[in-house]
């Protein structure tokens, strides 16, 4: 392992762990930078600050390729304030280290499809103030590509479930812990529209894929793999079977995120990005299958694998 290419995360939260672990079985060192503690077999953890520019670089030394798999609260001003820095941060720490970058972004800076899927030809059109943040953020990282500071491309994904799936998730904490109880799941968005949903395990392997890609890959965003687009509510009747129960789900009343934004940021920007649960949200994954011959994982196996970490987490 000592003369393996070194990869180095920054983040690790529900992308970031199993990227780590999937690094690690294909035979990469792999090293975590975070700022909480972190048990990780087989892997170098190391506490540190992103906001430091020179805990980053000094974290990139000897790197092959570095990921960012950071999110910060959900709130604009945080947002505004964390994205720009780290981002500045990991371009010069890469650049210095003669190592590649590659970003985990959402879709946010696409804004609203009108009608179209979302792919790698999408123009950059926010329509919030979080998509007008991430549309921002991306550009910095193309423009310090196209002069040269940098090898980077971002990898983007809608909204994730899975295992790892925590309180940032739709079908996180707060799926997960009344479904298992029995009790209806109230979400905050339409269960019955049709949107792609990432499976965790498979945003992983599609950052992994791209940090081990040729220079050429490079320079652009790419969509990470992912199954069809269906409803909330198909995924979760699929999740039932292997849970043994029904699931039931129910829209919370579309006025309450708003009337909650008065005094909590994270409703606040739920209510503004509403609009991706409005017309279907479709993401088109076929650049990056046809590119790298990378499949997502089968709808049956992603389910099963959730309901057994989902009960796994509650104990």
């Amino acid at each position: 392992m000592e003369n393996a290419e070194l990869h180095v995360i920054f983040g690790a939260g529900q992308v970031g762990q199993r990227l780590a672990e999937q690094l690690a079985a294909a035979g990469k060192r792999v090293r975590i930078v975070q700022r909480s503690p972190l048990a990780a077999a087989g892997v170098e953890v190391r506490r540190g600050d992103a906001s430091d520019r020179q805990v980053c670089i000094e974290a990139a030394a000897g790197a092959t390729t570095l990921y960012h798999c950071m999110n910060p609260p959900y709130s604009a001003a945080v947002w505004a304030d964390a994205l720009p820095r780290w981002m500045d941060n990991l371009i010069e720490a890469a650049g210095r280290n003669n190592a590649r970058l590659v970003v985990l972004d959402n879709v946010y800076a696409l804004g609203k499809p009108a009608g179209h899927l979302l792919s790698e030809d999408s123009p950059v059109n926010p329509c919030s103030p979080l998509g007008e943040i991430r549309a921002r953020v991306a550009q910095r990282l193309f423009d310090a590509h196209r002069r040269g500071d940098v090898v980077a491309m971002i990898g983007r994904a809608s909204d994730f479930y899975g295992p790892g799936g925590g309180s940032a998730s739709f079908m996180g904490d707060i799926f997960w812990r009344p479904a298992l109880a029995g009790k209806t799941v109230r979400v905050p968005i339409d269960p019955d529209a049709v949107h792609t949903y990432h499976y965790i395990p498979d945003v992983a392997a599609g950052l992994a894929t791209l940090g081990c890609a040729e220079r050429s890959a490079y320079g652009g965003p790419w969509m990470l793999p992912c199954t069809p687009a269906e409803t909330m509510r198909t995924l979760a009747r699929r999740c039932a079977q292997y849970l043994g129960r029904e699931i039931r789900l129910t829209e919370i009343p579309r006025w309450l995120p708003k009337t909650l934004g008065i005094v909590s940021p994270p409703m606040r920007e739920l209510a503004h990005m509403r609009y991706q649960w409005d017309e279907p949200f479709v993401v088109d994954d076929s650049r990056f299958r046809a590119r790298f011959g990378v499949a997502p994982t089968d709808v049956e196996r992603a389910a099963e694998k959730t309901v057994a970490w989902a009960r796994e987490a509650s104990r």
